[in-house]
């Protein structure tokens, strides 16, 4: 495995000077972004074929062991209070399960039965979207997942710093990240670590972007769950639509701080009418400002609404 492998360019860094070390560190981590440009063709597609399923109601899961399941779970934790991705479509299978997040459960990662069970056990299907995580690219837990998740025709993507391993093999979409050695050899902590984590982040972040939840750059599906974020729901309703204040804080109490809702409430829909324009457009607040507005020509090239034959709740008008 290349992530075991020990470099002769750090064979004497435990005597070399802090600085020295600390140089070489950084360098390698430069090194493991730069890895992840040469697979964004497949992070795109990859994304292109989660957006489909995710469309059709489908949840994302992610599977990993150590380091790699940590590095997971955090990326679609974040999904939540950033793009208001709902809880009930997110899952994570982790070896060793959530004590496993804080401290090593020697021994979880080789579990390959309980795997296949706790696959079993959720009942994924055929919208379902599961990202395999694992620096090796062989970790039994890992590989059963994936595998038992495609035998029920789930959609698989996987992520691995090894080349040619199975989990690259089987998987639906493979994203081989090409990190080569460890500064501390075996420490995937490190440049793997590094390399899958800006790869899930580029991954997760462009599939919510064609999901709608993002609009002329602001997190539009925000969920509001602190002082921070209710001033930053504030501040990009303000931008959006110029309203004042006041006008802002009405419209997401009436939106119930779903900021999509509130920018089409300052255009003069009613929440209901607003609703259904976001559910017509498929969550693309552009869109449905287009099919409220009347402009048939959208960013994307669609027709939202080539005719004038819409239901009158498609059409609402400033105050």
């Amino acid at each position: 495995m290349d992530t075991e492998h020990a470099s002769p360019r750090y064979a004497d860094i435990d005597v070399w000077e802090p600085a020295d070390v600390l140089h070489a560190m950084l360098e390698a981590q430069m090194s493991a972004v730069a890895a992840v440009r040469a697979v964004l063709p497949a992070i795109e597609q990859a994304a292109a074929a989660m957006e489909q399923r995710l469309r059709a109601g489908g949840r994302l899961i992610y599977v990993g062991a150590g380091t790699s399941g940590r590095l997971a779970v955090q990326d679609g934790a974040e999904l939540i209070p950033t793009f208001n991705w709902p809880p009930d479509r997110l899952l994570f299978l982790m070896a060793g399960g959530t004590e496993a997040l804080a401290r090593s459960i020697e021994g979880a990662e080789d579990e390959s039965g309980r795997a296949a069970r706790t696959v079993e056990q959720h009942r994924l299907g055929p919208t379902d979207v599961v990202i395999a995580v694992a620096a090796s690219g062989t970790t039994p837990f890992t590989l059963s997942c994936l595998r038992e998740a495609k035998r029920h025709g789930a959609l698989t993507i996987g992520i691995a710093n090894s080349r040619g391993t199975p989990i690259l093999q089987e998987a639906g979409f493979a994203i081989w990240l090409d990190t080569g050695p460890e500064p501390i050899a075996g420490s995937t902590r490190m440049k793997a670590g590094t390399a899958q984590r800006v790869a899930l982040n580029l991954l997760s972040s462009l599939v919510m972007i064609r999901l709608g939840h993002v609009h002329e750059g602001l997190m539009v599906g925000v969920q509001a769950t602190n002082a921070k974020l209710v001033r930053r729901s504030h501040d990009i309703l303000r931008r959006l639509t110029g309203r004042d204040s006041g006008d802002v804080a009405d419209a997401l109490r009436r939106a119930d701080g779903n900021v999509k809702l509130a920018v089409l409430l300052l255009h003069g829909c009613s929440r209901d009418e607003a609703a259904a324009a976001l559910e017509r457009a498929d969550g693309r607040l552009r869109t449905a400002l287009a099919q409220i507005s009347r402009h048939e020509p959208v960013a994307d090239g669609r027709d939202v609404l080539s005719v004038a034959a819409a239901p009158p709740a498609a059409v609402c008008h400033d105050d």
